[in-house]
């Protein structure tokens, strides 16, 4: 959907990415705007080095295009974003500086706006890297919608930086302002998160994970993953197996230690995700493989993968939405030689069946208990 912010400083067309003019959730919401105006009536002081975390699709970046603001973000989906919002409203993109959650932060920070995310371990796990760079003149506002700022969020940015206060609500919109205090001893930062798998999940079996902060079920083997495990694909000989929305690797790892003559290609569009899935894979395969951060399987080439293992999100951010499974499952058709398999896990009440057989023209039910399904595409 595009549709315009208003401003203090003017309006900007803003789109999601990638755009999808079916799509009706907009590129910004209510506690962005809040904040930006916040900024202008306050009359805060843009100077020195201005730091955007966790900017959602670019709205609050490209607002702030003038100051020349480095965006820190997990999401490859949101630096895609902020690079077409950028030029969609004719600004050059060397007016700001993309960084990704993996990147060494600036050594100062003179301004920090954080968009609440919706992982208070992601949170943390900034908070921790960032607090360093700040000062006791740094200015540091967070925005979030009132359901998405709790207590245990302001919690974290007075553990980690320093004393908190609210802001009124506005369209269902809070600002946290918070004080830095270069004394506070914050202790060390606990991410990334390593443990060992259970005892009962085959070759998977008391092996360690590691989880980067923000990724999904960071602290135990979900029961969907659980569930997958048990009803993979068995697969030989030198087949190209994609992990698409890899997390932190388990499902490709499992199909890597079950097939040694496997080349293996996780995906993912979280960089935290990756760097996961890396360090999962690398303490346990003991081969080599591809690590790819992207919009799907949109830089994969075209027929040029065996089977494809999906456990497809149905949240982007707050919303409820079918939208990123559609395109992975329209990109692993595209990717899967004629013969290749999709499968794919999900909850039952999604329905994901309809959408296969509309793409694939077929769909098996391989497994099903009272939660989840897996199902299985052919490329014909």
């Amino acid at each position: 959907m595009n549709d315009r912010l208003t401003t203090p400083w003017g309006e900007y067309a803003l789109t999601r990415f990638p755009e999808d003019p079916r799509d009706r959730l907009r590129a910004w919401d209510a506690s962005d705007a809040y904040l930006l105006r916040h900024l202008a009536a306050n009359g805060t002081p843009l100077g020195g080095t201005v730091v955007v975390l966790g900017d959602r699709w670019g709205a609050l970046t490209t607002a702030l295009a003038t100051h020349r603001p480095t965006q820190i973000t997990d999401s490859f989906l949101a630096h895609e974003a902020t690079r077409e919002n950028l030029s969609r409203n004719g600004v050059d993109a060397d007016a700001v500086r993309l960084l990704t959650t993996r990147d060494t932060p600036p050594a100062r920070i003179d301004v920090l706006l954080v968009r609440v995310p919706k992982s208070l371990a992601l949170l943390e796990d900034q908070l921790h890297r960032l607090a360093p760079a700040l000062h006791e003149k740094s200015v540091v506002v967070g925005a979030g919608m009132v359901k998405e700022i709790h207590t245990s969020t302001l919690r974290l940015f007075e553990r980690i930086i320093g004393p908190t206060r609210t802001s009124l609500a506005e369209q269902k919109a809070r600002l946290v302002f918070c004080t830095p205090d270069p004394a506070l001893g914050r202790g060390a930062d606990p991410w990334p998160y390593r443990y060992e798998l259970p005892g009962d999940i085959g070759l998977l079996s008391g092996r360690t994970v590691t989880n980067h902060a923000g990724v999904f079920c960071a602290d135990r083997l979900d029961i969907g993953t659980r569930f997958f495990l048990r009803h993979l694909p068995r697969s030989r000989g030198a087949e190209r197996i994609v992990d698409l929305g890899c997390g932190n690797g388990v499902v490709g790892l499992a199909a890597a230690l079950a097939n040694p003559e496997a080349e293996l290609v996780f995906v993912d569009e979280s960089y935290q995700a990756v760097a996961s899935a890396e360090e999962t894979y690398r303490d346990n395969a003991g081969r080599p493989a591809e690590f790819r951060v992207g919009d799907g399987l949109a830089g994969v080439p075209a027929a040029s993968v065996d089977l494809v293992l999906n456990n497809p999100p149905f949240h982007s951010h707050q919303a409820t939405t079918d939208a990123t499974a559609w395109r992975m499952f329209t990109g692993a058709r595209r990717a899967l030689r004629p013969g290749g398999e999709l499968w794919v896990i999900g909850n039952r009440h999604l329905g994901y069946h309809v959408k296969l057989r509309r793409l694939f023209g077929n769909s098996e039910l391989v497994a099903s208990d009272a939660k989840f399904v897996v199902l299985k595409a052919v490329k014909k």
